[in-house]
């Protein structure tokens, strides 16, 4: 199956890993007050469009770090989306040595190379650290006739024989994240879409509530507006458990009580990163000053609330343990976007 072999890594791995650096960082806020900091503003580079997951972060942790005087340089964040975000990695690929630059990751850190071609590696940059992991929801509008996964479905499969009314799902960009969750899903249940690709999942969102598509794949902070409106409808979570979060989004609804796809009879998961990187060539100082300040940006009110209302995976890396999950993740994409014919011919 396409997709599964994500869920097994990340129950071992993925969650192992987390929990076997706590001594190594438990020192590290002491060593570091001491140490670097920037000395002029800091590009904060976005690879992606705005009002999208990656964007609202982005925009969120230089909130965070103006009100709670985190930094005492500017965090400046600039989006750069060009090219599936190519356009955001190559110019902090290219800044190498400069501590003043870092960028916020989603998997197109390893999709937009494998299906451009575009001279970029995730090792052409220096990891700082796995802010959290990010879910997926099939979302349908709230005036569609489907109330769960399974009836959507079968309606989808009973429309893919006919293209013309093949039910068209929207997704951000080609041959990322969401495409490959959509080819999961074809791939899984037999079923066939018509993918349309938009450049940020704020438009995706914009045109579900607008019925130009059936369905999306959106991560819950890019719908999560419009479905506490009653625009939209979450059908499933692309795991293999629930989301933890119990407090109501809606009037009658939480994110706990979205079932995942699998129980509804849809069998595919998938999980995306959030993270930051550095250039190349910077230095273990400059790293760990980052380090410590995104750990003391996640222990604030304001970070807290975003994870809950977007419903995150709060799963937290740096150092060696990072790189080693990127690394495995970046082969696990390959596989997945080989198996789905995305992979850029040589």
């Amino acid at each position: 199956m396409l997709l599964k072999s994500l869920s097994v890594f990340k129950k071992g791995a993925l969650f192992g890993a987390v929990s076997s650096i706590g001594l190594a960082m438990g020192a590290a806020p002491t060593a570091m007050a001491a140490g670097w900091e920037p000395t002029k503003p800091v590009e904060f580079v976005i690879p992606a469009g705005t009002g999208g997951g990656a964007d609202q972060m982005a925009r969120l942790i230089q909130g965070i770090v103006v009100k709670h005087n985190l930094m005492k340089q500017s965090l400046i964040p600039v989006n750069k989306s060009g090219g599936a975000g190519a356009e955001g990695f190559l110019a902090v690929k290219d800044a190498k040595g400069d501590p003043h630059k870092i960028v916020i990751t989603l998997s197109n850190l390893f999709t937009t190379p494998l299906a451009t071609g575009v001279p970029f590696n995730w090792k052409d940059m220096t990891p700082v650290a796995m802010l959290a992991l990010d879910q997926f929801v099939l979302w349908v509008n709230a005036e569609s006739p489907y109330k769960t996964a399974k009836d959507y479905i079968a309606a989808a499969k009973s429309a893919a024989a006919d293209p013309p009314k093949r039910f068209k799902m929207g997704g951000t960009g080609s041959k990322q994240e969401d495409q490959i969750v959509t080819v999961g899903l074809e791939k899984a249940t037999g079923s066939k879409f018509t993918y349309l690709p938009f450049k940020g999942g704020g438009a995706v969102a914009v045109q579900l509530v607008g019925k130009h598509i059936e369905s999306s794949v959106n991560n819950p902070i890019e719908a999560v507006a419009q479905w506490r409106a009653g625009k939209l409808r979450p059908l499933c979570v692309f795991d293999d458990t629930r989301m933890p979060y119990k407090t109501k989004v809606t009037s009658s609804m939480a994110w706990n009580d979205i079932p995942t796809c699998t129980e509804s009879g849809v069998p595919t998961d998938y999980v995306m990163l959030r993270g930051i990187f550095m250039p190349p060539g910077v230095t273990q100082e400059q790293v760990s000053f980052y380090v410590d300040l995104f750990k003391k940006v996640r222990e604030t009110p304001e970070w807290k609330k975003f994870m809950e209302d977007g419903a995150f995976n709060q799963s937290f890396m740096s150092g060696k343990e990072f790189a080693a999950w990127v690394e495995k993740t970046e082969g696990l994409h390959r596989n997945l976007m080989k198996e789905a014919g995305f992979l850029a011919k040589k």
